[in-house]
């Protein structure tokens, strides 16, 4: 995986929490400093940790699925990407309270970086080595911190304009790079 593809897989999976964000910079009067590093820490620190999760939960069953390893890949990044392009083109608004309390940003956490353990998964097909394993969740995690701090303070600025553009964007990366794996898997193309 390259570095490029790397940062865009980073920035995809990095777009549910930005959107989140976005709602809370939304409902929050008085935005501070406190608030962007809150919610950094919390959505970059579960991306970065669900991926390591789910390629170590990979590894465990990877002799199993190694011959269609490409088509898992694909599958589970279509998966992901249809679901954030599907949220993004849905009529229903979900909006997060203002509260950014442990258990409140805990299940918040959690739910936005269920994909990410997917995507762990899909490092183990890709056999990404330990190295390329910490330098991928710490690119995760890093890019996730810096997106949510911006989507409070858009979510506080401009509300919620740029929510369902930033899960559509995601979407179709993921959507974008599960073909590219799959095609690559498939020998139809190499880079």
């Amino acid at each position: 995986m390259s570095i490029i593809e790397l940062l865009l897989l980073a920035v995809g999976l990095s777009m549910d929490a930005f959107a989140v964000s976005v709602c809370k910079g939304l409902a929050t009067k008085k935005v501070s400093l406190k608030h962007y590093f809150i919610a950094g820490a919390w959505f970059g620190g579960f991306q970065a940790l669900m991926p390591a999760i789910g390629y170590f939960v990979g590894n465990a069953f990877y002799k199993y699925i190694e011959i269609v390893d490409h088509w898992v890949a694909f599958v589970l990044l279509v998966l992901i990407g249809g679901n954030m392009i599907k949220e993004a083109l849905s009529d229903e608004e979900e909006c997060a309270d203002d509260s950014f309390a442990f258990k409140t940003m805990f299940i918040m956490a959690v739910a936005t970086s269920i994909d990410a353990l997917a995507v762990g998964i899909t490092f183990t097909c890709l056999q990404l080595t330990y190295s390329s394993l910490l330098f991928a969740v710490l690119a995760i995690g890093i890019t996730t911190f810096i997106l949510s701090g911006i989507g409070v303070k858009v979510g506080n600025v401009f509300g919620v304009k740029y929510k369902s553009k930033a899960e559509l964007a995601g979407g179709i990366i993921l959507i974008l790079l599960g073909l590219k794996i799959l095609l690559e898997g498939l020998g139809v193309i190499s880079f």
